[in-house]
């Protein structure tokens, strides 16, 4: 099977525009079901990446939905070891204008529907560290090559994933800033967890649409709703998501191999693994064979 070495997951805007870069589908499958759609490899700024539009082609996959878990091990499985992940979010922050770009850093995780984890079978217990659930060492590489775009790109900020479909009420989205959160989306989560579990760096871009709905709406220009003005925010946010995931990939391809997020489950294989059964150590592979002793 063709490999890659930087995954792209692209949320709302962006996963339309990696998928139109051209590039080889690859139709695998994984123990979780079909990811969302094929991961398109292909390469880009001399790397080898595989693209993977995170709702589908035609954005046809609510954030529920998602197969995380088939999408992280399809990851795994094309032998990525970064993935820069984009997904469009609403603003808790003055300071974060619609148009903006934000490398998240911490992370509040609202959902309760989806699978957070691989390690759910009985037999093996595994306990990641998430205390930074974004890899610092890829989020310091974008910020390095902020530059690029021609927008601000907050170096951090604390991304609170709801579970959606329907978008905050104001009440809550009053409370997501008096517990800290920058901005607010429905993608982040599982998403980083399950990727540090499969051992894969991973950083968010978060793209800013608008003031979520603790602030009002400015007022539109005559004859544009409201509608229209996100959808301009949110394409020139993802015009410049690609410009700077383009400028950092290079040094992403061929930087921090000795980072820890390559080595998550190292301590946190709760387990013997010794004693693992044939069946979990062959489902699991994947993920632990450096782990157990042959």
């Amino acid at each position: 099977m063709i490999r890659a070495d930087v995954g792209i997951i692209g949320g709302t805007g962006l996963g339309e525009i990696l998928l139109a870069q051209g590039g080889e589908p690859v139709k695998l499958n994984t123990p979780y079901g079909l990811p969302s759609d094929l991961p398109v490899l292909a390469e880009w700024e001399g790397v080898k990446v595989a693209f993977l539009a995170r709702h589908g082609a035609g954005h046809r996959v609510h954030p529920s939905a998602v197969p995380f878990r088939a999408n992280i091990w399809a990851m795994k499985k094309l032998g990525v070891k970064s993935i820069l992940a984009s997904g469009a979010v609403g603003s808790l922050r003055e300071e974060v204008e619609p148009g903006h770009l934000l490398l998240c850093d911490q992370a509040i995780d609202k959902t309760y529907r989806r699978s957070g984890t691989f390690f759910d079978c009985e037999g093996l217990v595994a306990h990641v560290e998430l205390a930074n659930p974004f890899c610092t060492e890829l989020r310091k590489i974008l910020y390095e090559s902020a530059s690029s775009v021609e927008t601000t790109v907050h170096e951090k900020g604390t991304y609170v994933c709801m579970e959606g479909p329907q978008f905050s009420t104001q009440a809550e989205s009053h409370m997501h800033r008096a517990w800290g959160g920058d901005v607010i989306g429905m993608t982040a989560m599982p998403e980083a967890k399950l990727a540090r579990e499969a051992e894969i760096c991973y950083s968010m871009v978060a793209l800013g649409t608008d003031y979520d709905c603790w602030r009002l709406h400015e007022e539109v220009g005559e004859g544009e709703s409201v509608l229209e003005s996100v959808l301009a925010n949110l394409k020139r946010a993802t015009d410049n998501a690609v410009t700077l995931i383009k400028a950092a990939l290079p040094r992403v391809a061929s930087e921090h191999e000795n980072c820890a997020c390559h080595s998550a489950l190292k301590l946190a294989l709760w387990t013997d693994v010794s004693k693992l059964s044939a069946e979990l150590k062959e489902h699991y592979a994947l993920l632990i064979d450096k782990y157990v002793s042959r």
